[in-house]
């Protein structure tokens, strides 16, 4: 049984992280667990389902014990790939990588250029989940890996891979934060619907191959009353459920390494 753990990690230790995890089945893919926290997800482990009504709490993750958890949530197999949305190398990042710079240069004009990481931002958490993935036998995926070997870990990109997923022309417009420059001339309870209603497109674009995906998104009248954090949470799930797509998208060899041999961004 093949299976995808996929998480949006945040750059800094002060904000939650969504992570979802998938598995192959007859007809497709199923969608294991999703939560907007590493806490919640370790939660839905242990038989308790994700509260989406509570502020999802900011840590670290464990590797080890994400890995403890996925298995008992895949009855004992193990994970065969992981996806992340944070740049990772095989050296130290202190500036724009090969893989960043291929990425802005190809999507750039379609309004998906990547931000620059530092020694900082992500910095330590960025070097740490890569070097506890490999010590646990899941070596980074760069330019010279061939797509689908696995165990793995993957560097992915939600923005370029959405131009795929939802056959758009330009950057989809999701992101709770840049709702004000994304329609600057609309009220913010406007803005939140249009949000809302993007997401809703994007799960049912999802759902085309990922069954079973428990996210229950507000209403547009019920995000109207939502605030950033009340709808941010919902955004990392989906997040952490693209960087998925990819993941498997890559398990079927068909997506692209952009970047060398120290670090690649996959792109279907």
């Amino acid at each position: 049984m093949a299976s995808v753990l996929a998480i949006d990690p945040a750059w800094t230790a002060d904000q939650p992280s969504g992570i979802a995890l998938l598995h192959e089945v007859v007809l497709g893919w199923q969608c294991s667990a999703l939560a907007p926290s590493y806490e919640q997800f370790m939660a839905l482990a242990d038989g308790f389902p994700v509260d989406w009504s509570t502020d999802p709490t900011a840590s670290r993750p464990d590797v080890a014990d994400l890995f403890g958890a996925a298995e008992r949530m895949l009855d004992g197999f193990a994970v065969d790939l992981v996806t992340v949305d944070m740049p990772v190398s095989t050296r130290a990042i202190s500036s724009r990588r090969a893989a960043d710079n291929a990425i802005s240069q190809t999507f750039g004009g379609r309004g998906c250029r990547t931000h620059t990481p530092s020694a900082t931002r992500p910095g330590h958490i960025s070097d740490a989940l890569c070097a506890e993935f490999r010590d646990l036998g899941y070596p980074l995926a760069t330019a010279t890996t061939s797509p689908g070997t696995t165990p793995a870990l993957i560097e992915v990109y939600p923005h370029p891979a959405l131009l795929v997923l939802m056959d758009a022309p330009y950057r989809v417009k999701y992101k709770v934060a840049k709702a004000g420059r994304y329609w600057p001339t609309v009220p913010p309870q406007e803005r939140r619907r249009k949000l809302v209603q993007t997401w809703y497109e994007i799960r049912q674009a999802l759902g085309e191959t990922i069954s079973g995906v428990e996210l229950p998104l507000p209403t547009p009248d019920e995000a109207e009353h939502l605030r950033t954090t009340g709808l941010k949470r919902y955004e990392d799930a989906l997040d952490a459920l693209i960087c998925a797509w990819v993941g498997v998208r890559y398990l079927d060899r068909r997506c692209t390494a952009f970047g060398d041999e120290t670090a690649a961004i996959w792109i279907p």
